[in-house]
Parts: structure tokens; C-alpha cells; sequence
């Protein structure tokens, strides 16, 4: 064999041993359970993006569901109507929809926010998040359509109240920026830090020449109920060489150090990443949207670090796997909760060894 093909079959081997190693690690970082997570008894035929309630051992909580659907989720252009409606489970493993949501003060602040002709086309993605005190909040998108001009305002929505029950809706905490378009969803609550803030992380978008890209932005928070202050983007697909979150960027729920401890003022995360945007002709055609992790430190508002590969595919997923909840459920091991190509909620078991053999040193 001459010299320079025995080196290439060398490096190709060494490359194909390395595949199978990084493969033996994710098997053993989760697995994937079998059927759905939430039923919908046909009510809804997609349902997405599930939160549960801490004071409930997280038993019940809420749900995203799809009232209508035009077009196509693999491509840009295509437009969801939802309502978040409660679910109950007698297992973590076993959600069943129940009524929709309800929370006062509802059309006067979507009346304020639709001046101007702007189509509100529902509650998206809550988040649950209690405070010591036991006062609850929820967070959700709140999605508006520009028919005129073409374009969604996205603000990241408030609820608060003693429980899911007595929820009275807020102004929202993030309001997108209607020149720019910049908006704001998918939060991430962090903890306090040491000037007495929480720096939070949420999705917002960047208008490049090429596309529109998702990228993960700082909220400082000083008080959970009162607006928040927008902060820099300390994640952008485009200037990371990572094709797996090459287009989109989407912080997940930060996993409590009692699963993984990465350090001092700093948390894993589940970070939600989509391969890069194409053009298709005269449409623009969406990558795999796939779940991986990060590391992030709350203290200085910074994230450290992300996954070059992602952790989570679902194996029916043809073009979403998106996290919304995780839930510690013992030593080592805790639920993931994903939706499939925005139509039906999964768990998964992470197990916390497997995933440690993926951190940096």
C-alpha cells in the first residue's frame, strides 16, 4: 500500500472509531420513550411546547395546542393560530388536555398591542416559573402579524397569580421592536446573580443579508413581573461554524446543578439549534431543528460553551425536535420533554453520567 493511501485510510479509520464512540456516549446519555406524552383525545391534531407546574410535583400544568395550521413547517411563510389549554397527568410520562387557559385582563392588553390593524394569532410556548414567595408566573409568545408589511412582532407575553387558576395578564415583559422586528420568546429563567438580577436568556432574530437568523439574547431582569431590559445577543448561528444550529438558536431550560453541577455561577442547558436556512427557488426551506446543550454563566451573562453535536433526534422527527421542560426525577436522571415537528410532546430520560462524557474538561 503506498504511503499516502495507508495514512488517509488511517485517518479515515481513526475518524470512523471516534463516530462510533461519540454514538456509544449518546446511547448512553438518553433514551428515547415510546409514544406521546400528552394525549389529545382528537381535539387537536398538533399539540406543542408543554410546561408543568412545580407546586403540582409537576402532575398538571399547560400546554400549547394548534388551532389551525396554513402551509407547510418545513418552509418560512407558514402560519400557526394556538391556544394553551391545562393538562393533568396521573404520571410524568402521561398528559391528558384539558380546558383552555384562562387569564383576565386578557383583550384589553391584546387590544393595546394590535393598534394599528395587527393580526393576533394566539398564546405560543409558555413557561412556568414560581418565586419563594409562591407567586406564579407564566411566560408565552405573543406572535402579531403585519399583514401590510409582511412581517410578525413577537413580544414575550406575562401572566401572574397564585396558581393556574387566577392568572391576570401583564404587559409583556420583552416588546419586540417595531422598525427592527427584533423580538422576543422562548425565555430561560436564570438565578439571581450577585448585583442582585436575574440575566435571563430568551430567542430574539437578526435580519442578515443572506437570512433571518434565531440567536439567544440577554433579559435583564430586575423583578419578574415588571418589564425587562433587552441585553446583548451572546449567541448568533451565523458567526459559530456548528452546522447542526447553523440558522436558528433557542435557549432551552437550564438543568439544575443537583442533576449536573458544571461549576461555580455557571449551569447546563438544553440549547434548541436548526441548521442553516436554504433557498429553494423562490422559497426559503428550513433545516433540522435539533436539541443539544450549553453551558451558561449567569453571573457574568455568558455562554461558555455549546455543543458541537446535538444531543437529541427524535427518531419520527422529519424536521423539529424542540425542548420546552425538564424535570429532575432522581439520582442522575431526570425527564426531557421535546415536541416532534410541532405536533406532538415526547419524553426522554437523561441520564447524567452519559451527558458528562460530552462536557469539556
Amino acid at each position: 500500500m503506498r504511503t499516502e493511501n495507508w495514512s488517509l485510510e488511517l485517518l479515515r479509520s481513526g475518524a470512523e472509531r471516534l463516530l462510533t464512540i461519540f454514538i456509544l456516549i449518546m446511547s448512553e446519555a438518553f433514551t428515547q420513550h415510546p409514544g406521546k406524552a400528552v394525549e389529545n383525545g382528537g381535539a387537536f391534531k398538533h399539540v406543542m411546547a408543554i410546561a408543568l407546574d412545580p407546586t403540582a410535583s409537576y402532575k398538571r400544568g399547560i400546554v400549547r395546542c394548534i388551532v389551525s395550521r396554513e402551509g407547510d413547517v418545513t418552509k418560512s411563510g407558514y402560519v400557526d393560530r394556538s391556544e394553551i389549554h391545562h393538562i393533568n397527568g396521573e404520571s410524568l410520562e402521561s398528559f391528558v388536555i384539558g380546558k383552555r387557559v384562562e387569564i383576565a385582563g386578557t383583550d384589553e392588553i391584546i387590544r393595546n398591542l394590535s393598534d394599528g390593524g395587527l393580526d393576533f394569532i394566539g398564546f405560543e410556548d409558555p413557561d412556568i416559573f414560581v418565586e419563594d414567595s409562591g407567586l406564579m408566573h407564566i411566560y408565552f409568545t405573543l406572535p402579531f402579524l403585519d399583514k401590510v408589511k409582511k412581517h410578525t412582532l413577537v413580544h414575550l407575553g406575562h401572566a401572574a397569580g397564585k396558581d393556574l387558576m387566577s392568572l391576570k395578564m401583564t404587559m409583556p415583559v420583552l416588546t419586540a421592536d417595531p422598525t427592527t422586528y427584533e423580538g422576543a420568546k422562548e425565555v430561560s429563567i436564570a438565578p439571581i446573580n450577585s448585583q442582585g438580577v436575574r440575566l435571563n436568556l430568551f430567542e430574539s432574530s437578526k435580519k442578515e443579508i443572506d437570512f433571518t437568523y434565531s440567536t439567544v439574547r440577554i433579559a435583564v431582569s430586575e423583578d419578574m413581573g415588571e418589564p425587562w431590559k433587552f441585553g446583548e445577543t451572546v449567541f448568533h448561528p451565523k458567526e459559530h461554524d456548528m452546522p447542526w444550529i447553523g440558522g436558528h438558536a433557542s435557549p432551552g431550560p437550564l438543568l439544575p446543578k443537583t442533576f449536573i453541577d458544571v461549576g461555580e455561577n455557571k449551569l447546563l442547558g438544553i440549547m434548541n439549534g436548526r441548521e442553516a436556512n436554504k433557498r429553494v427557488g423562490k422559497e426559503i426551506k428550513y433545516g433540522m431543528f435539533s436539541v443539544g446543550l450549553f453551558i451558561y454563566d449567569y453571573e457574568r451573562g455568558k455562554i461558555d460553551w455549546v455543543s458541537p453535536e446535538p444531543l437529541v433526534r427524535d427518531t419520527e422527527a422529519k424536521t423539529i425536535t424542540f425542548a420546552s421542560q425538564f424535570i429532575e426525577t432522581g439520582k442522575g436522571e431526570g425527564i426531557l420533554y421535546a415536541h416532534v415537528d410541532d405536533s406532538f410532546v415526547r419524553a426522554y430520560t437523561l441520564y447524567a453520567d452519559g451527558i458528562k462524557a460530552l462536557l469539556p474538561r
